[in-house]
C-alpha cells in the first residue's frame, strides 16, 4: 500500500496502477453519485444534519431500517433493523469480527478463524491483536484448457476443530475471482450451524450490489451467518462505508466496539445510498450498469493475456467469476513472485505479489504460492494493455533466466 501510494504521489501519469482496489471510475454511476449529492445540499439541506450531526454508534436509523426492508423484500430475509450495523468500512467490519469471536479464551486456551479457500483476502491477514488468529486450507485446483484454472474448496481436508470460532470466505474470493458455488456455501453452512459458530461471508463484491459477480449466485443469510457488505465498490470508497447483517447479540457487540474505538461511523455514503435502497434502484445500477462494465473489462484483460503473455510458457489465469482483478499463476516459475514485483516497479507498473494471500496454511513449502500474481483491471483499457505488455515481456525474461 506504500509502495501504490508513493507511485500515484511521484510516478504521476507514467505509472501503470494494477495492484490496488480501486473502482473505476464509471461514468454513468459518477453521475448518479454526483445527482445524489445535488439533492443533499438542495432544500431542505439534508446536508446540514449529515454533516453536523453524530449518528448512533449502529449507523443512521432510517439506513438500517432501509437495508432490513431490502433484503426482506427482495429475499425475504426475517431481519430487522437490529440486525444491521455500520462499520467504517469493510476493512474495520473485519478486525471488530475476528477480534470479537477469536483469539485467547477464558481458559487461556487459543481460538482461530478457519479459511477454507486459499489464497484470501490480504486484508484479513495482520488484523489480530494477540496470537495469529487464522488457519487456511489448501484448494484443489481445476486445470481448464491451455491457459485457465479454478479453485474449489477441498471439504476432505477441512477440519473444523474445537478451536474454530468462525469460518470465513470472501465471495468473489479477492484475489481470485472465484466464486464459490451456492452448493460450496450450503455445504459450508451446514457444517457450522452442526458446530455451532458461525460463517462469516465477505460480499464486498458480491450480489445484490454492488454485483460485481459474473456467475448466477443466491445471496444467502441465517442465524448463524455474518454477511458483510460495502459501497466502496458500488463507486463510493471514500465514504467508508460497510455493512454488517447478523445476530442481534453479534450487532450489539459489534456496535459496542464502534462506539469504543471509533464513536460513530461516517454519515455520508449512508444518505447518498439510503433513498436508493428504498426505491429499489440500487439493483439497476448494480445489474444494468455496474457488473456489465467490469464483466467486459475483465473480458478485454483476458484477451491482452493472450496477446501479450507467451503462448508456450506455463501460465494459467483463474476463471474470472467476479471483482476487479485476474489472478495469474506461472507454474514452475525461475523467480518469485516477490521478485516479479520488483522488476515491475522498475518499470512504474504495479501489481500484487500472491505470497502474501497465502497465510495461515501449515509451514510445509508450497512452490503454487509463490508462484501467482493479483493484476487489478480497472484503469483505462489502454494503460492496462501497456501494464499487460510490460508483464509479458518481464515474465519471457524471467522464464529464459533473464
Amino acid at each position: 500500500m506504500m509502495d501504490l501510494g508513493e507511485a500515484r504521489s511521484h510516478a504521476g501519469e507514467d505509472a501503470i496502477m494494477m495492484g490496488g482496489g480501486n473502482p473505476s471510475h464509471i461514468a454513468t454511476v459518477q453521475e448518479i453519485w454526483r445527482d445524489r449529492l445535488q439533492a443533499l445540499i438542495s432544500p431542505p439541506f439534508e446536508i446540514d444534519s449529515v454533516l453536523v450531526d453524530y449518528d448512533g454508534p449502529a449507523g443512521n436509523p432510517r439506513f438500517l431500517e432501509a437495508i432490513a426492508a431490502f433484503f426482506k423484500r427482495e429475499f425475504a430475509w426475517n431481519i430487522s433493523s437490529k440486525n444491521v450495523a455500520v462499520s467504517n468500512g469493510g476493512q474495520t467490519a473485519f478486525f471488530f469480527l475476528h477480534n470479537l469471536l477469536a483469539g485467547r479464551r477464558d481458559d487461556g486456551s487459543e481460538s482461530h478463524i478457519l479459511l477454507p479457500l486459499m489464497p484470501e483476502y490480504i486484508g484479513y491477514a495482520d488484523q489480530s491483536i494477540g496470537s495469529n488468529l487464522f488457519v487456511a486450507n489448501r484448494p484443489k485446483i481445476e486445470l481448464i484448457g491451455e491457459h485457465q484454472f479454478k479453485y474449489h474448496i477441498n471439504f476432505d481436508t477441512l477440519n473444523i476443530t474445537d478451536q474454530t470460532a468462525a469460518v470465513c470466505v470472501s465471495r468473489p474470493t479477492n484475489p481470485s475471482s472465484n466464486v464459490l458455488t451456492d452448493d460450496e456455501i450450503a455445504h459450508l453452512s451446514d457444517l457450522t450451524r452442526e458446530a455451532g459458530i458461525p460463517l462469516i461471508i465477505d460480499n464486498a463484491y458480491g450480489a445484490p450490489f454492488p454485483g460485481v459477480i459474473f456467475e448466477e449466485v443466491k445471496p444467502i443469510w441465517d442465524e448463524h451467518i455474518i454477511l458483510t457488505l460495502s459501497l466502496s465498490k458500488l463507486g463510493l470508497p471514500g465514504t467508508r462505508t460497510g455493512i454488517v447483517i447478523a445476530r442481534e447479540d453479534i450487532i450489539e457487540d459489534f456496535t459496542t466496539m464502534t462506539a469504543i474505538i471509533g464513536l460513530a461511523n461516517s454519515n455520508v455514503g449512508q444518505a447518498i445510498v439510503t433513498p436508493l435502497l428504498e426505491s429499489g434502484e440500487i439493483l439497476s445500477i448494480s445489474q444494468d450498469l455496474i457488473r456489465p462494465f467490469y464483466e467486459k473489462r475483465a473480458h478485454q484483460a483476458e484477451q491482452f493475456l493472450n496477446e501479450y503473455l507467451p503462448a508456450d510458457l506455463p501460465w494459467r489465469v483463474h476463471k474470472s467469476e467476479g471483482a476487479f482483478f485476474l489472478w495469474i499463476w506461472f507454474a514452475n516459475f525461475p523467480i518469485t513472485s516477490k521478485e516479479l514485483y520488483r522488476r515491475l516497479k522498475d518499470r512504474k507498473t504495479f501489481i500484487i505479489p500472491g505470497e502474501y494471500f497465502f497465510y495461515g496454511l501449515e509451514t510445509e513449502d508450497w512452490p503454487h504460492s509463490r508462484e501467482c500474481i493479483r493484476l487489478s483491471f480497472t484503469q483505462p483499457e489502454a494503460v492496462l494493455e501497456k501494464g499487460i505488455r510490460i508483464l509479458g515481456e518481464e515474465v519471457r525474461r524471467a522464464y529464459e533466466g533473464g
